[in-house]
């Protein structure tokens, strides 16, 4: 049995997952770190904490357990701007685990993006770069990086710019190069989460979107560190 932590948890792939480890027997308890409620009850076994993510002091110490999911983000038309949406997307998920790893907990999954990489012209590129430069110094025993391409499912706030993007990237992800962009459903990136949070091998290994399609399979991976 397992205590899982969840950051992201009204998201799209983080509100797949949630239920799907409801489901699980393999996590006896999941404690939900979130800015408004999931909607979801599960006496005894789900663990809601309401937690303002600029205020660490009120609740790092609850962050204890044996694996973080990682699946917060948001749009920069959400946010309002490059800042709002780093501080969502890099420092919220950061800090987070950073007191994970600090109290002990021994693996982190985190849901990133294809493309990923400090040196991208695209600062949403750049910044899931460095979120991912700077989990991997963090004293997990076992991290894990998933980079989809474009998620598709049902979205409790719809993003009518991502509907209408999606049948393109499914096109693009037939031509050479763009493979990594194509769709993938958010139901297939939480199972891989699940997935990729029990394999005991220890050290990073990252999955992009083919090797998150087979995570979402057979658990299994031929991951790039």
């Amino acid at each position: 049995m397992q205590t899982a932590l969840l950051i992201g948890a009204t998201g799209l792939v983080g509100d797949y997952l949630l239920r799907q480890l409801l489901s699980d027997s393999r996590f006896d308890r999941i404690k939900v770190f979130t800015r408004r409620p999931t909607g979801y009850q599960n006496p005894g076994k789900l663990e809601e904490h309401l937690i303002d993510f600029d205020q660490p002091e009120q609740w790092q110490h609850l962050l204890t357990g044996d694996v973080l999911f990682s699946a917060l983000g948001t749009t920069l038309r959400q946010a309002g701007g490059n800042d709002a949406q780093y501080k969502v997307d890099y420092t919220y998920q950061f800090r987070v685990a950073e007191a994970a790893a600090q109290n002990g907990v021994k693996t982190y999954v985190l849901v990133s993006s294809a493309g990923a990489d400090t040196e991208a012209f695209v600062f949403y590129s750049r910044m899931k770069g460095k979120l991912e430069q700077d989990i991997k110094r963090l004293p997990f025993q076992r991290i894990r990086i998933l980079q989809p391409g474009m998620l598709a499912g049902h979205r409790h706030e719809p993003r009518l710019a991502e509907r209408l993007a999606l049948p393109l990237a499914a096109l693009a992800g037939y031509l050479p190069g763009l493979q990594q962009y194509r769709p993938i459903h958010g139901r297939e990136v939480a199972q891989a989460m699940v997935n990729a949070a029990l394999d005991e091998k220890p050290g990073v290994q990252t999955d992009t979107l083919e090797g998150v399609f087979r995570r979402a399979e057979n658990g299994s991976s031929n991951s790039a560190v």
